[in-house]
């Protein structure tokens, strides 16, 4: 794939274009990872590459779930603690976001007008009181901000980790031919 999103002819598939290349973005983060790596808090936070992940995962689930009125999620809490957060494997987290965002893509591909209205839930601290709803094209863009925010955060723990960078985990991920980036690769354990 390339690492930019490719021309786009209309809103819609510019929105799920730039939804799908922000959660690659997130994905390609854990690439090479070990299961101690993606728990790791590397940075002042203790945010993990595996827990940013899981999280994404939630969030899709949730806006999706209020997409379609129904109540099969749990609203993503603002303060996740680390024990809750970072339980599950890698790979478990992985199929899970892959699922989250396979349903978050049927649902969208299946509503005809971005404009439709999204109940909003209320109380939350973060939403202005005077909102009731937001409409799907609403709903993309902040999933699409979410999920870049949270891969710009899972950029950093990564580098932190192991120094590796978004460029050559892309072109290591997907196996890139191209000449101009090194695919990063593991480190190899010093002798000594």
């Amino acid at each position: 794939m390339p690492r930019v999103v490719p021309p786009v002819a209309d809103e819609r598939t510019a929105l799920t274009a730039y939804l799908a290349h922000q959660r690659r973005a997130l994905r390609v983060t854990a690439h090479g990872l070990s299961e101690e790596q993606a728990r790791m808090a590397a940075s002042a936070s203790d945010l993990s590459i595996g827990g940013l992940i899981k999280h994404a995962a939630r969030c899709e689930c949730f806006w999706t779930d209020l997409i379609l009125q129904q109540q099969r999620g749990t609203q993503p809490e603002a303060d996740e603690s680390n024990a809750d957060e970072f339980q599950l494997a890698l790979a478990e987290v992985l199929a899970a976001y892959t699922e989250a965002a396979e349903r978050t893509d049927a649902v969208i591909a299946g509503i005809p007008d971005l404009g439709q209205a999204v109940p909003v839930p209320q109380g939350a601290p973060w939403i202005p009181a005077e909102v009731k709803e937001w409409s799907i094209r609403w709903v993309l863009l902040h999933l699409i901000e979410e999920t870049a925010r949270h891969g710009g955060h899972a950029d950093v723990i990564r580098e932190s980790i192991d120094g590796a960078t978004f460029d050559p985990l892309l072109a290591a991920a997907e196996a890139w031919p191209d000449p101009w980036v090194q695919p990063w690769e593991p480190a190899s354990p010093s002798v000594g």
